[in-house]
């Protein structure tokens, strides 16, 4: 039983990390009503970024600040050359426009930055801490509380301020929100700043944990299963989920892979997915569209 315990804190510690990149894409979607396929560039880009000037001998939290400034930059570059040529364009087209926005941040990082592996140390030993006889990863508890963090002030966002309803009310119908004065730029620059924040933070701690590298921008796989179990509009559902599909994966690998084969949990978590849309497909939180005819 205890090592039942361990496999399991393990694995929803591990979800946070998927989380965190998720929270990401429920932002951009809960605005726009797109996916937003250029979150896991984003992820890179902002790490890339921030450990590049670290090496250059530029202080920890200059670096910080001065990364997340070039995210709100490229919040600006995006909202002015993608999305405002694009207003009241079909969801594939945006999502298209994102997918072409993946690829231009990867080059445009390799160029700034190069493409060779950084090495990233937070100061945060990934060591293992007992807390009643079990071992739990000090580096997996500091993702968590940080995800937790992250997802009361981004809740209080969306729920008690002006610029949160202004989020919903474009996301439900721009054109509308245009209509009562909602200034949609704004609010879209807002929201890919924070989206870039979010990715920021991600990007950190999947690059202490696996390096700075290009493959980094696939993280987006991982945050598809929990975006549509936890739901797109819901950033309490994508920290479920991410729970969800951390636990179920490691359980599997450990319980069921030696019965089924090993590499289950690289796979197991689409399984679940699936099953997900079969029964649920807004997914567990998110919003079920109601069409009036």
């Amino acid at each position: 039983m205890q090592f039942f315990l361990e496999v399991l804190i393990g694995g929803l510690l591990a979800g946070v990390m998927y989380s965190l990149v998720a929270i990401g894409f429920v932002l951009i979607y809960k605005a726009s009503g797109v996916f937003n396929f250029a979150q896991g560039a984003m992820v890179l880009f902002a790490a890339l970024t921030f450990v590049s000037l670290l090496e250059r001998g530029v202080p920890f939290w200059l670096a910080f600040v001065l990364t997340l400034a070039s995210m709100v930059l490229l919040a600006l570059a995006i909202e002015k050359c993608v999305l405002r040529p694009l207003v009241n364009r079909p969801p594939i087209t945006l999502f298209m426009a994102t997918l072409g926005l993946a690829t231009i941040l990867e080059g445009l990082a390799q160029v700034l930055w190069g493409a060779q592996v950084h090495g990233l140390d937070l100061g945060i030993a990934d060591e293992p801490l007992e807390f009643h006889g079990l071992l739990i990863s000090a580096f997996d508890l500091f993702a968590a509380g940080t995800a937790a963090v992250l997802v009361v002030v981004l809740s209080l966002l969306f729920t008690h301020t002006r610029i949160g309803l202004s989020l919903r009310a474009v996301a439900d119908d721009p054109l509308a929100a245009l209509a009562v004065g909602i200034r949609l730029p704004r609010v879209w620059v807002v929201v890919w700043s924070v989206a870039g924040f979010v990715g920021l933070v991600a990007g950190l701690l999947w690059g202490a944990r696996l390096g700075v590298q290009f493959s980094l921008s696939l993280v987006v796989l991982k945050a598809l299963p929990v975006l549509i179990i936890g739901g797109f509009s819901s950033i309490s559902g994508a920290i479920i989920g991410g729970l969800i599909i951390g636990a179920a994966e490691k359980v599997a690998e450990i319980y069921l892979g030696p019965i089924i084969g090993s590499g289950i949990e690289n796979w197991v978590p689409y399984v679940l997915a699936l099953l997900c849309l079969l029964v649920r497909p807004a997914g567990l939180f998110g919003d079920t569209p109601i069409e009036r005819v």
